[in-house]
């Protein structure tokens, strides 16, 4: 997979390219997967090096973002619940893929430099015992980066948006009736409701790392202070990201 040496940049044309790429998930996921986890990789790379750095890749499936980050340097483990989805993408797991639960990460406490996730706090029934879990396992002055969709943004209800503004079981039953199958992100059972308040809450509450930044993770830099308009914020957001500090 290509990486890109070019620094990161918050800019308007960076968003817009991601939800272009976007309505490319289904179809054509290398290709989203594959831009999304290089524009990531450059984001994390602002704070904190990666070269040398061992990095946890909480929920990584078939390593789309763990490829690209070991081409920046780092060290990677993959670790997710599911042999299937790790396998989903050449029939093959992602070199250093851990199976284990992101309830119960399967590593020492303060054993990675980074622990990185994305998109995955949204898919567990209790997500801050998963980011507690992410925290636990960094060293002393590592990094932690967290971003999920957040459930009352416009693609909250992922396949099923926007009708999850309804109720995440009604959308989930529209769209089997519509589609004539179950969505692959079934509210209750494979997504939950997730807040950007609840977050922040969880984020400001732990002694034991430092919020270093909290914003919407694909907007332009000048929309970052929408994080401090409660309300607004749960629906204008589309995506957290959470970067923390181990202490």
């Amino acid at each position: 997979m290509e990486t890109s040496n070019a620094p990161f940049r918050a800019s308007l044309a960076r968003s817009v390219r991601l939800l272009a790429a976007f309505r490319k998930e289904q179809t054509d996921p290398d290709f989203f997967y594959g831009m999304l986890a290089r524009d990531t990789a450059a984001q994390l790379s602002t704070y904190t090096d990666l070269s040398g750095a061992l990095v946890a890749d909480v929920g990584g499936g078939p390593g789309y973002f763990t490829e690209v980050l070991r081409a920046h340097g780092a060290r990677t483990l993959c670790v997710d619940c599911d042999a299937g989805e790790m396998m989903a993408r050449d029939g093959a797991v992602p070199e250093g893929a851990v199976l284990g639960s992101a309830l119960d990460i399967p590593l020492k406490d303060a054993s990675v430099d980074v622990c990185f996730s994305s998109n995955v706090l949204e898919h567990v029934p209790d997500p801050w015992r998963m980011a507690a879990e992410m925290v636990r396992v960094t060293r002393p002055g590592g990094v932690i980066y967290l971003s999920f969709t957040n459930w009352l943004s416009p693609w909250g209800g992922h396949e099923t948006s926007p009708w999850h503004y309804l109720g995440g079981h009604r959308a989930a039953r529209r769209y089997t009736r519509r589609e004539g199958h179950r969505p692959k992100n079934v509210y209750g059972e494979s997504l939950y409701p997730v807040s950007v308040a609840g977050a922040l809450r969880w984020a400001r509450s732990r002694t034991d790392a430092e919020v270093l930044d909290a914003r919407p993770r694909y907007h332009p830099e000048w929309a970052t202070g929408v994080v401090r308009l409660p309300g607004i914020r749960e629906i204008v957001s589309w995506n957290l990201l959470l970067v923390l500090r181990r202490r």
